[in-house]
């Protein structure tokens, strides 16, 4: 399988690095808020769009140098977290801030490493996955000789905690690797992706970690699910390989805790698990897959229009949830991924290397969404 240049995808590995007990216990290693040296001016900075770009308005970038994405709105879209590597963290942790970039703070531990931040409806909480209970370390990245890698860590649990960070507390404890979680907007249930049962499958969950259901069963990886804006479905990347050689491949990946992630499509399926439908078949990664606030399209990030020759570039796509109506949203030579839209859909928020000081770093923009 195809090697993905580790620079345009180094955010994408952090979609991946996200757990399944439901103790709900008090974690006994309190977040700390204290975000550590500021390396990001106080304040967003406009920056010029790509003359093609007619739907992304007033772009402004928020953050500056290091590896930044994964950001996600709050239900009221004045706050966002996402994930960084920067001043002294050797691994990505979790900070919050304004939409603005001001008010910049660490919620998380400052150990291990996170990823997959998200807010419940109300604003009060956060959920994120960390390795920390596992060691204070950064866990080890894999070999690249096996091809280009995702590791799944076992040491991924998914934790809640207050918006500041504090009162840490623990939702999963199962054996294996457990992350990707994002909540319903109803506030009713998390989604998240596991390999508890030997694959990658998406499973849901109370917020109190309770109820813990798997919805997906066929082989292959099927994880970074997201719900639609009435709760009703979830979107989520898959691969499903078919031919022996790749099924014999992925199982050795997936028993060493790895999974390749060159070919990947977008899929709908009911909250229950039920109704699964393919939405994309263009080869490549298709990837980061979010509803638009209408419920009708699917905003996601690929790089289907450089397979002939392949070429490590990732743009933004929408498509209708029927696999009609594609649209191409971005143009800049260079990665763009991790796209969300504001509750209210008047706001994107996606990440890129675009405008990078130095070559791979990778930050998160917001602009105005026109339609």
């Amino acid at each position: 399988m195809l090697h993905i240049d580790r620079r345009l995808m180094v955010a994408a590995v952090g979609l991946l690095l996200a757990a399944c007990g439901t103790t709900g216990e008090l974690d006994d290693q309190p977040a700390s808020t204290d975000p550590g040296p500021a390396s990001s001016p106080a304040t967003a900075r406009a920056v010029e769009p790509h003359p093609d770009e007619i739907h992304i308005q007033n772009p402004r970038q928020l953050t500056f140098g290091g590896e930044n994405a994964e950001a996600y709105f709050s239900s009221n879209g004045e706050d966002i977290i996402f994930q960084s590597t920067r001043d002294a963290n050797r691994c990505d942790q979790q900070y919050t801030m304004k939409t603005d970039g001001s008010d910049l703070r660490r919620v998380s531990t400052g150990e291990g490493r996170t990823t997959c931040g998200y807010y419940t409806p109300d604003g009060l909480t956060i959920i994120y996955a960390s390795t920390h209970l596992g060691a204070p370390e950064c866990p080890p990245v894999p070999d690249q000789s096996l091809g280009y890698v995702w590791p799944l860590y076992r040491s991924f649990d998914i934790f809640a905690a207050n918006a500041d960070g504090t009162g840490l507390r623990r939702l999963t404890d199962a054996d294996g690797y457990d992350a990707e979680g994002t909540v319903s907007p109803d506030g009713e249930k998390i989604v998240f992706t596991s390999t508890r049962d030997g694959d990658l499958d998406i499973y849901t969950m109370n917020l109190d970690g309770s109820e813990q259901t798997r919805l997906t069963d066929e082989l292959g990886y099927d994880g970074g699910p997201f719900f639609s804006p009435d709760s009703q479905w979830i979107v989520y990347r898959a691969s499903h390989p078919t031919d022996s050689g790749e099924v014999a491949q992925y199982e050795e990946l997936i028993a060493q805790d790895l999974v390749q992630p060159d070919n990947l499509e977008v899929w709908i399926m009911r909250a229950d698990g039920s109704e699964k439908r393919q939405i994309t078949s263009y080869g490549g990664a298709n990837w980061a897959p979010y509803f638009h606030p209408s419920g009708e399209k699917i905003i996601f990030a690929s790089d289907m229009d450089n397979l002939s020759p392949r070429v490590p570039n990732f743009e933004l796509y929408m498509v209708n949830i029927d696999g009609t109506g594609l649209e191409r949203l971005t143009f800049d030579d260079s990665f763009d991924g991790f796209p969300i839209f504001s509750a209210d859909g008047s706001q994107l928020l996606w990440a890129s290397n675009r405008f990078a000081e130095n070559e791979g770093n990778t930050n998160v923009f917001i602009a105005d969404w026109v339609e």
